[in-house]
């Protein structure tokens, strides 16, 4: 199977107060390196969703910015589908681990997320025309109504612990670790 991977990288950040892709760890690399360099074993090639990085594969937010994780989930659903990917693994920018265990979790047949993380997910190339209609309609955009309709399952699995940083105080925490 043909794996492309994502990184969700469009959001505002206006919990953490900054833009959290951008902020770094003691190490000097910024969480969406972590996350781009997590995510990459994983996965045959890997695109960055909503932001323009230098020397990266960058997807503009489709059909439009500002559309939430949906927009950049799905130009990664089309690029995957137009470049002959089976299926796309995301991660969020601000999600700097992604073990093997999650990826191997997540990967069947058919859309799934880590239960607690939405944005860890395995999604079918195929879904790419049921995300523009899904985002054509009406609807909040929000990624539980996505995931209803497109029945996707939940992986419960209490032992993969990601650190997810929405606020500075979860950065600190992680550097601290």
């Amino acid at each position: 199977m043909r794996l492309l991977g994502a990184v969700l990288a469009g959001g505002r950040s206006s919990r953490f107060g900054s833009d959290k892709a951008t902020a770094l760890l003691p190490d000097g690399r910024t969480l969406l390196d972590h996350a781009v360099t997590a995510i990459t074993p994983h996965v045959e090639a890997v695109v960055v969703c909503g932001r323009e990085v230098q020397g990266m594969t960058c997807l503009t937010d489709r059909p439009a910015p500002d559309m939430g994780p949906l927009g950049g989930l799905n130009a990664a659903l089309h690029h995957a589908a137009e470049q002959g990917f089976n299926a796309v693994l995301t991660t969020g920018c601000d999600m700097p681990v992604y073990p093997s265990a999650l990826a191997d979790a997540l990967v069947g047949d058919r859309a799934a997320v880590l239960k607690g993380q939405q944005l860890a997910g395995f999604w079918p190339a195929s879904l790419a025309v049921e995300m523009d209609a899904h985002l054509a309609e009406d609807n909040n955009r929000s990624i539980y109504g996505w995931l209803n309709r497109i029945g996707a399952r939940i992986v419960d699995r209490p032992d993969i612990v990601l650190p997810n940083i929405n606020w500075p105080d979860d950065l600190d925490r992680l550097r601290n670790v």
